[in-house]
This record gives C-alpha cells, sequence and structure tokens, in this order.
C-alpha cells in the first residue's frame, strides 16, 4: 500500500493528516489465509438504551470491573459493568438525564463529545468534580436542529483523563436521523486500545509513555480483539465508527467492499464521499455506509506516523510506544464474511440538506492557537505542553467570545508531534488545511493540526454561552497541560 498524501487524507476523511509512514504492500487477506489472525468470536453490540418522548433517564456508574477484554479477563474500569459502556440513542430536541455515580477511589466526572449541548451548571461541564463515593446529576437538552451522527462519553478529569478512558471508560452516543437511511443491519464499532499485565491488571504508562500519547498493544473493537460478523451481498450496513483511543491514530480500510462516509464528527455532508481509506484522529468520529460484495474481508488499521519527540528531546528520533501491534500489512481489527444468496438492493438515500458554510460570514474575531512541547527549564524533567506557551490553570479563562458571533481561529503546531484539536460545545468548519483551501463545508469537533503545520477553522458561538474547553485529544497531553479555558459570554 502506498502512503497517501495529506490532501488526499482530506478527501477521504482525515482532515490535517499527513503522509503515513510504514507503507508495505496492501494485502486484501482471506479469512482462510494462515495470516489472518484467529478471530475473537462473533462482534457483540453494546448494551443500548433509547429515548422515549423525548426523554433518556440512564444511570452510569463509574467502577472498578471483570471485563472480558481480547478473549481474557482483565481488572479495568467500566461504565456499569461493562467496556464499552451502553450505547444512548437520542433524537434531535431530547432531554437527556445522566445520573453519574462515582464508584472509584478517584475523582471523575462526565464528557459529551461532540454534542452542542449547554456547557452550564449540570450541563456539559468539565470543570465539576464527582469525588469517590459522589454521585451528580447531568441534564443536557439537544436542540431542534441538533445534527444526527455519532458522538461518545467519557470522563474529562484533568490530570486523570487518559488513566481513566485507557482502563475502560467511554461509551457511544447516537443522534438519529430526521429521515431514516435504510440499511440491513446497523453496528457500533467503538475502537480502543489499552495494554494488559500478566496479572490481568491495566498496565500503568510511564512518564515516556505520556510524552508520547501511550498507545496499547492490544487495540480493540468493542473490547474484541478481531471479532468476526458476516452480511449477504448487495446489503447497505452502517457502521458507526468512533475512535476512543488515548493517543492513537486510525488509518482504517476495508478493501474488497465499498464505503460511503456520510460525514465525520458532529458533520453530515451534502451528499456521500467515496472513499477508501478513513484516518481517525482520537476522538473522531466516522459515519459509514458499507454496500457489501460477496468475499472475506478484514477491517484493516494501518500504521499513522503522527511525528516523534525528537527534535523536542534534543536527541535522535522518539516517537510513540510501537509493539506486536505494528505490523506493515496493519493491525486486523475485524474480519467480515460476505456470502449467500444476494440481497435486494436497497433503496436510495434521502436528501440532505447543505451543511451551513462559514466562508461568508462576518468575522468578529480572528485568534491565533498555538499547540507546542518542548523541555522544561533547564532542558531536564517532564516536557511542557502548552497552548500559548501556557499551561492549564482551571482558575483561569484563556479567551473570551461573544455570544452570536463568528470567529476564526488559526490553530499551529510548533512541535515535531501531530497535536488533534478539539473545542467543546461548539463545533469548526475547516477553512484551510496548511494552505489548501477547502471547497466543501467540513465539520468538525476535533481537527488534527500536523506537526509544524496550520489550520484555519472558523466557529459561530451560537445558541450557548458559559464556560468551557479546547485541548489537544491526545489525552496524555491534555492531562500535562495541553488545555484551555473558553468563555462565552
Amino acid at each position: 500500500m502506498r502512503p497517501i498524501s495529506r490532501r488526499q487524507a482530506l478527501l477521504l476523511g482525515g482532515v490535517g493528516a499527513a503522509a503515513t509512514a510504514a507503507g508495505g504492500a496492501g494485502l486484501v487477506w482471506s479469512l482462510s489465509s494462515p495470516s489472518t489472525p484467529s478471530s475473537g468470536g462473533e462482534l457483540v453490540q453494546p448494551d443500548e438504551v433509547r429515548s422515549e418522548g423525548g426523554r433518556l433517564e440512564v444511570q452510569l456508574e463509574a467502577a472498578p470491573a471483570q471485563v472480558r477484554l481480547a478473549g481474557r479477563q482483565v481488572s479495568a474500569l467500566g461504565y456499569n459493568g461493562s467496556v464499552p459502556g451502553p450505547t444512548l440513542r437520542l433524537k434531535a430536541g431530547d432531554t437527556l438525564k445522566i445520573g453519574l455515580a462515582n464508584n472509584l477511589s478517584q475523582p471523575t466526572n462526565l464528557h459529551v463529545h461532540g454534542l452542542h449541548v449547554s456547557p452550564e451548571g449540570n450541563g456539559d461541564n468539565v470543570f465539576i468534580a464527582v469525588g469517590p463515593g459522589s454521585t451528580f446529576d447531568y441534564e443536557y437538552r439537544l436542540p431542534e436542529d441538533h445534527p444526527p451522527g455519532v458522538y461518545w462519553y467519557h470522563p474529562h478529569h484533568h490530570g486523570m483523563v487518559a488513566d481513566q478512558i485507557f482502563a475502560g471508560l467511554f461509551g457511544a452516543i447516537i443522534v438519529e436521523d430526521r429521515q431514516p437511511i435504510e440499511a440491513s443491519t446497523e453496528r457500533v464499532l467503538v475502537v480502543s486500545d489499552t495494554a494488559v499485565d500478566g496479572l490481568g491488571n491495566i498496565s500503568p504508562a510511564s512518564a515516556m509513555d505520556r510524552m508520547a500519547g501511550r498507545e496499547g498493544d492490544l487495540l480493540l473493537v468493542n473490547g474484541q480483539s478481531s471479532p468476526r460478523f458476516s452480511a449477504r451481498p448487495g446489503q447497505r450496513e452502517r457502521w458507526r465508527i468512533v475512535n476512543a483511543c488515548v493517543a492513537r491514530y486510525l488509518r482504517l480500510r476495508l478493501d474488497g467492499q465499498q464505503l460511503q462516509l456520510l460525514g465525520m464528527d458532529s458533520g453530515r455532508f451534502q451528499e456521500p464521499r467515496q472513499v477508501e481509506e478513513l484516518v481517525l484522529t482520537p476522538g473522531n468520529r466516522a459515519d459509514l455506509l458499507v454496500t457489501t460484495a460477496a468475499g472475506d474481508s478484514v477491517l484493516r488499521a494501518f500504521r499513522y506516523n503522527r511525528g516523534s519527540m525528537g527534535g523536542m528531546m534534543g536527541q535522535g528520533p522518539f516517537g510513540p510506544p510501537s509493539g506486536p501491534t505494528e505490523q506493515a500489512d496493519g493491525v486486523a481489527l475485524a474480519l467480515f464474511r460476505v456470502s449467500g444468496d444476494a440481497a435486494t438492493p436497497p433503496g436510495a438515500l434521502p436528501a440532505q440538506a447543505a451543511p451551513r458554510d462559514l466562508r461568508l460570514a462576518t468575522v468578529a474575531a480572528h485568534r491565533q492557537i498555538n499547540l507546542a512541547a518542548g523541555m522544561g527549564m533547564g532542558g531536564a524533567g517532564m516536557m511542557r505542553f502548552t497552548i500559548n506557551g501556557r499551561e492549564f490553570d482551571p482558575a483561569r479563562t484563556d479567551t473570551t467570545a461573544a455570544a452570536g458571533t463568528v470567529e476564526e481561529w488559526t490553530l499551529t503546531n510548533s512541535s515535531t508531534m501531530d497535536h488533534p484539536f478539539h473545542l467543546h460545545v461548539w463545533p469548526m468548519q475547516v477553512i484551510q488545511d496548511n494552505g489548501a483551501d477547502l471547497s466543501l463545508p467540513d465539520w468538525r469537533d476535533v481537527v488534527n493540526v500536523p506537526a509544524n503545520g496550520r489550520v484555519t477553522v472558523r466557529v459561530a458561538f451560537a445558541d450557548f454561552r458559559g464556560r468551557s474547553a479546547y485541548h489537544c485529544h491526545i489525552l496524555d497531553h491534555e492531562d500535562l497541560g495541553m488545555m484551555g479555558a473558553i468563555e462565552v459570554r
């Protein structure tokens, strides 16, 4: 397989994706191939709860749990005893109430990643700390015009985010379409990675792992290693994919099948985009249609080169941790068999309204947000991870925006590693990537800023006021200080 260009990655869904490493020859493995990893059993879907009558009330308990990960018993953390937690299905205009019970030994809280909801009070307020043995009642009201798509939830207590997600605290959120899309099957695929020691415990990260951004040697789909699933030829399936990894970028392929990307993150394209390869940074999600063709295919994750700390450390290349999952032909995430009688062709896709386009909007303010990493004072000890030269301080508000205005932010990265930039509550329209203008509206809530590169976005601060956050979604970097607070008033 040839490495893809940054521009190709833009077209395939990976905004800001740099050319990839570990090229290798692209292979389509048959399930009977001796090189195909052993299957992890039938794919299991997370438990699911749906809203009724415009409301969804659910209890989530964050607690230690004995769960099966990659076929072995592991002492992890889970919501309601499972990894992932239950999938929450909502509709635009719904009210979501979550009673969070913290039965961990440390503080936690909850972030509904990508939902356009209020950050105030008991909304998507990541400055709340829910102590051990305590409970907190969250309430979110989705706007009537909330975009459909796939979202997710996870802890966001600063300094502990990476550890808690790496141990298993995450789950998917689906906001349904106003007009249903015909599909024979819908699958939620929550991709995560972790590391487990010989005693079945989640392995702690070293200081070097945190600086690089940890990557576990177990790469899982819904907690399973290489699960299998099947379909008939000619069916249209809908796959909701979440990258719940702490730091790992996912460069995905499903050779032999027709793929159409409906949208990324909180954005929906007016027309589906044909794709062969998809790059998801940590925190990104993809809403994907798969039109099945007879044969055996493997959903693979190939290595993405997100840079190294070499230049920042004053020494040779030092990149993200590598392990047995880094083969040149990628990691087999899932095994997909299509066989049997051909299905009746699916109906046409419903028309989709054009997404909002801020390129002609009046811009009230221009800002530059610089993500940087380098050695601390004296060149010794831990690296510093900063935004505009400062590490996160929960008592400080770094950016103040006026409600009802549109701002243009230039996101720059002065380090030698990529940083995926996440803005809570308010989605971003990508305007320009490293000097290349985007020809169509592209909305994200996580935007990759390549090493020594820049991305320009516009943000409409509509609907909600309040204090929230932006940060690098390599969650170790966020915990180490690469985060800022924003208030809209």
